[in-house]
């Protein structure tokens, strides 16, 4: 029997947990800003990914991401299939402190999330047949090459690119996934529907706000300075970009807005995750600052420009995920963590013109990746919903279930 260490494992699963957890706050988030007839159908999406996506990630995704290295770096090998010559005695390679068991479990609860993130993009105008199909394609083809070129030890990782927990892999390619979604699926018939539950709002922030600790903190894989580090590095910017955008809004509409806040706090924890582990408490707070006014000015811009982005997943999470991967180009600092690098501000200019591309690269893959996909679904299966269906809402349409009794809302 291996002799684990058991803090590092415990740590581990513990920050699995919370990760974990994040899914259903997202679903929790999502289901309240939607409108009381689309309640149902946003929130099925979250949860059905932590069940599709668990068997797809045991099947191929763990082994498409961390185990070889093909095609010039882009992508993993089918090795460790079905967890192939792994078993509860098997260290991590990363990490010889814990078993690989639980470093995959880890892993998985990202490849669970990114697609859920999509989904309050075109929130009840997509089929649940096709939403299925995209679950699947999407993070065979988006999500696990660049999970593995990033942070599997492919292409970018040996380019030099550093993201401590997701900028690119999580944010960006799904906001920009969800742009396309948008622009691809049009506009809602009823773009004036109300949040059917702010406080629903408020306990899916508060559930991803404690689980982003386990998504940043987690990430450092280990229990040192840095796990601290990241982890209140975390909390800081979410806080900053809360107020930020509170007092934005607050001076500009003249009432000071929940919603706001709340939307503010995730564009922090967003913004924050590339740089969790790799920057100074001082530059999270700046990240933070601007992370609430970029993505306030992001979320601005989609409403002139007339995408249809229901739940503003490109303003907060694309753009949010690209200004932090951007921002870690300028604030990483190795006197914080010799494994990233040193970033403008220090003379690495190369690593920043490096971060800029990457995340420039991965916005487009996704982009058009995402947009020609939608198409090729749609002739194995109808994507948008009929006009019927979305005027009478997808929970009862497609899923034959209402959130609420009528008698009581």
């Amino acid at each position: 029997m291996a002799n684990f260490d058991t803090g590092s494992t415990g740590f581990m699963l513990l920050a699995t947990s919370l990760v974990m957890l994040m899914t259903p706050g997202l679903a929790f988030f999502y289901g309240g800003l939607a409108g009381k007839r689309n309640i149902l159908g946003i929130m099925i999406q979250s949860f059905v990914s932590m069940g599709i996506t668990t068997i797809l990630w045991y099947v191929c995704g763990y082994s498409l991401c961390f185990s070889g290295n093909q095609m010039g770096g882009i992508i993993g090998d089918l090795n460790k299939c079905f967890m192939h010559g792994v078993d509860l005695n098997t260290p991590f390679p990363g990490n010889n402190k814990m078993p690989e068991f639980v470093f995959f479990a880890y892993q998985m609860m990202f490849a669970i999330i990114t697609p859920a993130l999509i989904t309050g993009a075109f929130i009840n105008r997509i089929t649940f047949k096709a939403y299925l199909v995209f679950l699947v394609v999407w993070q065979v083809l988006v999500y696990y090459p660049f999970a593995h070129m990033v942070w599997g030890g492919g292409l970018l990782f040996q380019w030099g690119v550093r993201d401590f927990a997701g900028g690119i892999v999580v944010h960006a390619t799904a906001g920009f996934a969800a742009l396309a979604s948008v622009i691809y699926v049009g506009k809602r018939r009823d773009r004036e529907s109300p949040p059917n539950s702010i406080p629903l709002i408020a306990i899916g922030t508060g559930l991803l706000w404690f689980g982003w600790y386990g998504f940043n903190a987690g990430s450092e894989l280990d229990v040192d300075a840095i796990t601290g580090q990241a982890f209140i590095n975390t909390d800081v910017a979410a806080s900053f970009a809360a107020i930020t955008w509170l007092a934005i809004e607050w001076s500009l509409v003249k009432k000071p807005k929940f919603v706001g806040l709340l939307t503010g706090a995730v564009a922090g924890l967003a913004t924050i995750t590339p740089a969790a582990g790799y920057v100074t408490l001082n530059s999270a707070v700046i990240i933070g600052i601007a992370a609430g006014a970029v993505c306030y000015l992001a979320v601005s811009l989609k409403n002139r420009m007339g995408w249809d982005d229901a739940l503003d997943v490109w303003g907060v999470h694309g753009i949010g995920g690209c200004l932090g991967t951007v921002l870690l180009g300028v604030y990483a600092s190795k006197a914080i963590n010799a494994t990233g690098a040193d970033g403008l501000m220090l003379g690495g200019t190369t690593f920043f013109m490096h971060q800029l591309i990457a995340v420039v690269g991965a916005c487009i893959y996704a982009f058009i990746f995402t947009y020609a996909m939608l198409a090729i679904i749609n002739f194995v299966t109808k994507v948008k919903v009929g006009e019927q269906e979305e005027t009478a809402g997808l929970d009862e349409s497609i899923h034959g279930e209402q959130a609420y009794d009528a008698g009581v809302v």
